[in-house]
């Protein structure tokens, strides 16, 4: 059984025939052998007759074995046989049915010529032997490249049609045609397969390409008709001349004009002739126009259009114009102009008779224009005079507006050392009639500061001054602080002042948003006499709205303009308390941000006052440090070192004073290097410095304070005091951590602010010298 097992093994159906009898005359040799050294073993004869009846069955059921596998062997060589034959009869019909197209196809596989037709074959003959199944594709375009039957154009080489062919194949689908021997065309059509090879038909297109061309003479010969028959209607003489001047064509109006024979206007009649038989017969009246056309015809280069007229000596007066060919011809129009030359004459006569009559009413006309000259004069002497009163006025303008806008420092310095000397008195005040005239005095230099600050920033916006610095921000950023700036005012009053919290973002310049809205806020808490206040957002598109609403006396139709003028106050009461200029800085910030400003009101109700900006999109960002933000502690000694520097006298008096009034020691100077000199003297790190930022000799406050912590190296927290609202400066400020408070300075301010200078952001802590 086991034998019988490997006999199958070793017969593979699926072998070559020559392999099956190796191993079958393998698998003999081996049975022999077995035989053999059986009689070997057993020496009698039972045993021999045993062992022949064992050999006889094995070889039996082998040999059944050996003839089923031959059997196998048989029919699956009779199969593939079969198979063989259908692939040879299919490849037959593929080459009879792409014999039987009449377009050339041929096709393409790993870059090599796989089948053919006879057709494609036909289209270049000469070559068609060397055209095989398994050429390469570079080696067919070679091959046909050097066909005498390809009909190459002039300037192109075997070579260069070669590469030309190549460029056209590897695209999804080329198209393109070729020509040969014997007016014969043929189109190319290259389309790659989808497994990366390529089909290529060849359809000859000459009996279409013949027919196009019949078909085109024939529409050139009805042109040509048709041009005929037009230039024969034309109302003027058109004629053509070659390179030679001989003439190639014209119409019958031409010789009708020129008064010419028949034979002069036959085609091969030189230029010339004409010319001449026009002198000869004194066809025209002179023969200053024939010189000139004999000059232009015998010029050879650079021939410019000439246009001259022909005066017939019948009176007819005919408009010549000759313009070259590009191939050195040229081609000239006559027309007959005799009319117009009347209509021209005959204008000319009415014009004589017109002049006269134009004389006589110009006479008229000329004492009513000296009348009129002499009141243009007047009026032009008045406008004058008007023109250069307003220039007058405009520069006188200007020239305050600037001034107001350049002297806010030294309007502003005195002013600052008077409130520091107040805020002095009041808290050294001794009785309570002092004390009554001190504040008096505060809020008297409060109103001149407040009315200081609205002229100098009207004058910044009037000038163009005011430098804006557009930005995202939140609008609680604006609207918190003013719960500090007003709650106490409005509750003085007895007012309900509220300020509804929001998270909207808009985009404006901080620092001037910030100022419209205390204006707004400001007039709504001074003109309220009772009731309340509001001031909210609300979101509007792409837009945020700020609103403040009053409950106060309302503002007529009538006035709700000339409210944002100067100085204006009305007659309601709403103008009793104010200067009339709050409005008019929100009118001329919010014009120049972009920014709407409405008003809506009604006499006896109240007024919203409402300011409408871009929104930002929502971000979430760290809260908002404000290094501003009043502490409230008692009123108790500051016991700290303040490093003060002033250039002016008067204002470091009194900030000295005031400081020390309040428990600080003080180490006054005028520069940055008088601070350095005193930071050295005590060996110590001041805890504070306050800084004026415009000293003398370009010096800055900016600069002593960078002086300072880089001598002590310490972040000594810094104030800087002053006047410039510029954003070079506050941006520099910020990058120093520098806190900014303008002047004149609120002493109270100044005072929470250095109580609270332990909130500012540091970077070390104040160290001994």
């Amino acid at each position: 059984m086991l034998s019988t097992i490997r006999v199958r093994t070793l017969l593979d159906p699926n072998l070559p025939v020559a392999e099956t009898i190796r191993r079958q005359k393998r698998i003999i040799d081996t049975l022999l052998n077995r035989v053999e050294r059986a009689n070997e073993i057993g020496t009698s004869a039972y045993a021999l007759f045993q062992t022949a009846i064992a050999l006889e069955g094995e070889v039996k059921a082998r040999t059944e074995d050996l003839q089923t596998a031959l059997d196998d062997l048989g029919e699956t060589s009779t199969q593939l046989e079969y198979a063989n034959s259908e692939t040879e009869r299919s490849r037959q019909y593929l080459a009879n049915a792409l014999d039987s197209l009449r377009e050339g196809l041929a096709l393409f596989a790993d870059g090599r010529l796989v089948i053919c037709n006879r057709q494609f074959l036909a289209v270049l003959p000469d070559v068609a032997h060397k055209i095989r199944p398994g050429i390469p594709f570079e080696e067919y375009v070679r091959v046909m490249s050097t066909s005498e039957e390809l009909d190459l154009p002039q300037d192109q080489t075997p070579e260069e049609w070669y590469r030309y062919r190549l460029s056209k194949h590897g695209s999804t689908l080329t198209t393109f045609t070729i020509a040969g021997k014997g007016d014969r065309w043929f189109q190319i059509s290259d389309r790659k397969t989808p497994n990366g090879g390529a089909a290529i038909l060849q359809t000859d297109i000459t009996d279409m390409v013949r027919q196009q061309r019949v078909e085109r003479e024939r529409i050139l010969d009805n042109q040509a008709r048709l041009a005929r028959a037009t230039f024969e209607h034309l109302s003027m003489g058109i004629c053509t001349f070659d390179a030679h001047g001989n003439l190639a064509g014209c119409n019958s109006k031409f010789g009708e004009f020129l008064n010419l024979p028949f034979d002069l206007t036959r085609e091969g009649v030189n230029f010339s002739r004409i010319l001449d038989y026009l002198r000869r017969n004194e066809i025209l009246t002179s023969t200053r126009s024939i010189l000139d056309l004999e000059r232009w015809a015998t010029l050879t280069r650079h021939r410019q259009p000439i246009s001259i007229e022909m005066h017939r000596i019948d009176g007819m007066v005919l408009d010549v114009n000759l313009q070259a060919l590009p191939d050195n011809g040229y081609v000239g129009s006559f027309a007959n102009i005799t009319a117009e030359r009347q209509a021209i004459e005959a204008m000319h006569r009415i014009n004589e008779t017109l002049e006269h009559r134009v004389a006589e009413r110009t006479a008229e006309l000329t004492e009513a224009n000296k009348a009129l000259i002499r009141r243009s004069e007047e009026r032009r002497q008045v406008e004058q005079d008007l023109r250069v009163a307003k220039e007058a006025a405009e520069a006188a303008n200007i020239s305050k507006t600037r001034f107001l806008a350049a002297a806010s420092h030294d309007l502003l310095q005195p002013l600052n050392a008077a409130k520091l000397f107040v805020a002095t008195m009041r808290e050294t005040a001794t009785d309570a009639t002092q004390a009554e005239i001190t504040s008096r005095l505060g809020r008297a230099f409060s109103s001149v500061e407040t009315l200081l600050h609205a002229l100098l920033d009207i004058s910044r916006l009037d000038a163009g001054g005011a430098e804006f610095s557009i930005s995202s921000f939140p609008m609680s950023h604006v609207l918190e602080p003013l719960v500090d700036d007003f709650s106490a005012v409005a509750a003085e009053k007895g007012l309900q002042f509220h300020v509804v919290p929001t998270d909207l973002r808009v985009r404006s310049d901080p620092a001037y948003f910030r100022r419209i809205a205390q204006n707004l806020v400001s007039n709504a808490v001074k003109y309220t006499p009772e009731g309340k206040v509001l001031v909210g957002c609300r979101r509007r598109g792409s837009k945020v709205v700020l609103e403040v609403w009053d409950t106060g006396p309302g503002i007529s139709i009538a006035d709700q303009t000339r409210i944002f003028e100067e100085f204006h106050r009305l007659a309601n009461g709403r103008g009793e308390e104010g200067m009339g200029l709050g409005l008019s800085i929100v009118d001329r910030a919010c014009r120049q941000l972009g920014h709407k400003l409405d008003l809506r009101s009604t006499p006896g109700t109240g007024s919203v006052f409402s300011v409408t900006l871009d929104s930002a999109p929502s971000t979430i960002s760290a809260p908002l440090q404000r290094p501003l933000e009043r502490v409230h502690e008692e009123q108790t000694d500051l016991d700290l070192i303040a490093a003060v520097v002033e250039n002016d006298a008067e204002v470091l008096f009194a900030t000295t004073t005031m400081l020390e009034n309040w428990g600080v020691s003080v180490l006054p100077s005028a520069s940055t290097s008088k601070a350095l000199e005193n930071a050295a003297e005590i060996g110590l790190a001041p805890d504070i410095i306050i800084a004026d930022y415009h000293l003398d000799d370009g010096d800055t406050g900016l600069d002593a304070i960078e002086a300072l912590r880089a001598h002590t190296g310490s972040d000594i927290p810094a104030v800087m005091v002053t006047a410039d609202r510029t954003e070079e400066v506050r941006k520099r400020a910020e990058a120093m951590r520098v806190v900014i408070l303008p002047k004149p300075v609120e002493p109270q301010k100044l005072r929470s602010l250095i109580g609270g200078r332990n909130q500012w952001p540091q970077a070390t802590t104040s160290t001994k010298v």
